[in-house]
């Protein structure tokens, strides 16, 4: 069994959860989500945390209970990625749900989101995404840098709030 597998998932006082036969469903301040189980793998709750259990020898445990433990993250606190364009005349705006960048195309790159997703530039050149679905903020984030990701001479392009990119050095004379 894995390691991870064995460590029980804590359950903050304000997330509500619910066992029915393999869907566990979360309620909690920022929305509600819910996570097909995997068959080789039963899950029991006590009060205070949820235990992953292996029936049979499987590796899909781990992953399991580190889907549980998103899904019990995003509920109670939410997830959030932040991108900053970098580049002369770069910028990004919300309108109507719709994201709207200006990223030195002839064309301004239009963006459409789901509702479940909310999306935010505090200021013109840093773009906030916050949802409950680890997966769904990685995934709208990874799409938004795809568009000019950094390059690696200037590093002009749309790059993650954490990242850092290598640098490479200009043809010499």
């Amino acid at each position: 069994m894995s390691r991870i597998a064995k460590q029980p998932v804590e359950i903050p006082s304000n997330v509500e959860v619910n066992i029915n036969g393999n869907v566990i469903s979360f309620k909690g301040p920022k929305g509600e989500a819910s996570l097909d189980v995997h068959t080789d793998v039963s899950v029991n709750k006590d009060e205070k945390s949820i235990n992953v259990e292996i029936k049979e020898n499987s590796a899909i445990a781990g992953t399991m209970r580190s889907l549980i433990y998103n899904n019990v993250l995003g509920v109670s606190e939410g997830f959030e990625k932040k991108l900053i364009l970098v580049g002369v005349g770069y910028k990004a705006e919300v309108k109507n749900k719709v994201l709207h960048l200006s990223l030195g195309f002839s064309h301004p790159v239009v963006y459409e989101y789901s509702e479940e997703i909310e999306i935010t530039t505090p200021s013109p050149t840093e773009i906030s995404i916050k949802g409950i679905d680890k997966q769904k903020v990685g995934q709208i984030a990874a799409e938004i840098r795809a568009f000019r990701p950094p390059e690696p001479y200037k590093g002009k392009g749309v790059k993650y709030d954490d990242e850092h990119i290598i640098r490479k050095e200009a043809k010499k004379k």
